[in-house]
C-alpha cells in the first residue's frame, strides 16, 4: 500500500485538534470505539488477537470516510530489533538551524530532503525480512505522512513511527524530546522483554547521552549503539559554534561488554564497524 500524498509542511500544522471525539478503529475483524485525547490523537492499547507481521486496519471518525492504515504486530518471541532516530540520522534536515528548519518543515516536500548515504541499505540489511524496526523521533505526528512518503521513496524498511504531539503541553510550550525518547525506550523494553535492540542515532543532539544511559541501565537489552557522525559544519549548525570536533561516543560512557559502540559518517561507514556482529555488508546503490 502506497503512503498517502502529504501536503506541504505548513499545512500539517494548521489543523485544529478535536478532543474527546469518538474514533472507531477496525482491525482483525473487530471494531473498537475509543476517544481522542487533548491533542486530538487517540493513544490507546487495544486487546486485539493478531498474528505477528503486517496487518491492515481502518480508522474512522463521524462524518468522514474510513482511512486505511498499516499495523506492525511484533513477534513476542523476537530476539532482535532496531530503534532508529530520523532527523540527521536517516535524512538530512539540519533542524536546529532556524532558517533551514523553517524551510524543511513548512515549505519543502519530502522528495526534496536528502537521505543520509548508505543508511537505507544498512537498515534493510540489518532488519532483513522480519526483524522489527521502530523509528523514534522528537518530530511531530503531523509530519508522519511526509516521513512515510520519504522512507518509501528511498526504500527504508517500513516500521512504526514513535513521534510527539505538536504544540504546548500542560507543563510547557513544547514537550521534552529527550524525555519522549527515554520514555519510549523504556516502554519498548517493558513490552518486548526478550528483545535486544540496536540503537541508531546521530551526535547532533542527545542521542549518545540517551542511548548511553539506556545501555548502562539495561545492557541485556542492547546489542549495539551506532552513532552517525555529523560533519563539523553540521555540528555547528546543530549545537552552535562551540561544537566543532565533538566526540560522537563521548556521551555514551562506560557500558557493559556485550554492548558494541560504533560511530561513522554514514550508513556504509557504520556498517563497516558493525560487520563483526555477523551481518553481511550492504551493497552501494547503483547509479
Amino acid at each position: 500500500m502506497e503512503p498517502a500524498r502529504a501536503p506541504r509542511g505548513w499545512r500539517s500544522l494548521i489543523t485544529l485538534p478535536v478532543a474527546s471525539a469518538p474514533v472507531v478503529v477496525a482491525i482483525g475483524g473487530t471494531a473498537y470505539e475509543v476517544r481522542s485525547e487533548r491533542g486530538g490523537y487517540a493513544h490507546v492499547t487495544l486487546a486485539a488477537q493478531l498474528t505477528p507481521g503486517w496487518h491492515t486496519g481502518t480508522v474512522e471518525v463521524p462524518g468522514r470516510p474510513p482511512v486505511s492504515c498499516r499495523v506492525r504486530v511484533a513477534d513476542p518471541d523476537a530476539r532482535f530489533g532496531v530503534v532508529s532516530d530520523i532527523d540527521d540520522t536517516i535524512l538530512v534536515t539540519w533542524l536546529p538551524r532556524p532558517l533551514i528548519a523553517f524551510w524543511n518543515s513548512f515549505v519543502v516536500r519530502e522528495h526534496a530532503r536528502r537521505p543520509v548515504p548508505g543508511m537505507a541499505e544498512m537498515l534493510r540489511a540489518v532488519v532483513g525480512d522480519d526483524a522489527l524496526i521502530v523509528y523514534l523521533s522528537t518530530g511531530a505526528w503531523n509530519f508522519a505522512p511526509h516521513l512515510e512518503s520519504f522512507m518509501a521513496e528511498h526504500r527504508f524498511p517500513p516500521g512504526p513511527l514513535l513521534l510527539t504531539d505538536w504544540g504546548p503541553t500542560q507543563s510547557g510550550w513544547f514537550r521534552s524530546g529527550a524525555s519522549h525518547k527515554r520514555e519510549m525506550l523504556e516502554r519498548l523494553r517493558a513490552e518486548h522483554p526478550h528483545t535486544r535492540w540496536m540503537l541508531i542515532g546521530d551526535d547532533g543532539q542527545r542521542d549518545p547521552l540517551i542511548y548511553g544511559e539506556f545501555a548502562q541501565r539495561h545492557p541485556e537489552s542492547v546489542v549495539a549503539v551506532a552513532i552517525r557522525q555529523l560533519t563539523m559544519i553540521q555540528q555547528v549548525l546543530a549545537k552552535g559554534p562551540a561544537a566543532g570536533g565533538a566526540d560522537s561516543t563521548k556521551g555514551l560512557g562506560p557500558v557493559a561488554a556485550p554492548v558494541a559502540l560504533v560511530a561513522g559518517a554514514d550508513g556504509f561507514a557504520l556498517w563497516d564497524s558493525l560487520s563483526g556482529l555477523g551481518f553481511a555488508r550492504p551493497r552501494a546503490p547503483v547509479g
